[in-house]
């Protein structure tokens, strides 16, 4: 029997000061691309959620390269998810003694990315029934993000 061998790696960011809306916003253009064209597409979009999603996206082709010894051409984001975080309440200061609540919210952003290139397997042929895991797998394929066969991103509000 056939083991897939891991190829993903991932980086995660926590408690970034941004609402989680936002971070998807930018999170939904990069999903299911390349790392080249995902350090493009960050560099040149006009939002505040760019920076930390583009320092994410770096350090897990940092982590790729020194854990799997991959080249940055064979990466593609294969899963990227923004959840919220906790939410930092303030007041602020009114007029006549009063005050009024400010919240601040924060994300969770997850960036997977994996080598296209290191698409092996390993034999476990020469393991016995009472090593074996129990449990079923199912099988998952990935679907690559493509622009052009859902109308693109201008469809989009």
């Amino acid at each position: 029997m056939l083991n897939k061998r891991t190829t993903e790696v991932y980086a995660l960011g926590q408690h970034i000061s941004m609402s989680a809306h936002k971070a998807r916003r930018v999170i939904d253009q990069i999903r299911g691309r390349s790392y080249e064209e995902t350090l493009m597409i960050l560099e040149l979009m006009p939002y505040r959620a760019c920076y930390p999603i583009f320092k994410l996206v770096y350090s897990a082709a940092a982590n790729a390269s020194s854990n799997l010894g991959s080249n940055e051409t064979n990466l593609v984001i294969s899963k990227a998810e923004v959840n919220k975080g906790t939410i930092m309440k303030r007041l602020k200061h009114r007029a006549r003694g009063r005050s009024f609540a400010i919240q601040k919210p924060t994300c969770h952003i997850t960036i997977v990315m994996k080598d296209i290139s290191l698409d092996e397997y390993i034999d476990t042929n020469s393991i016995t029934w009472s090593q074996k895991p129990k449990s079923k797998k199912k099988d998952t394929t990935m679907s690559y993000y493509d622009m052009y066969s859902n109308g693109g991103t201008w469809d989009k509000k």
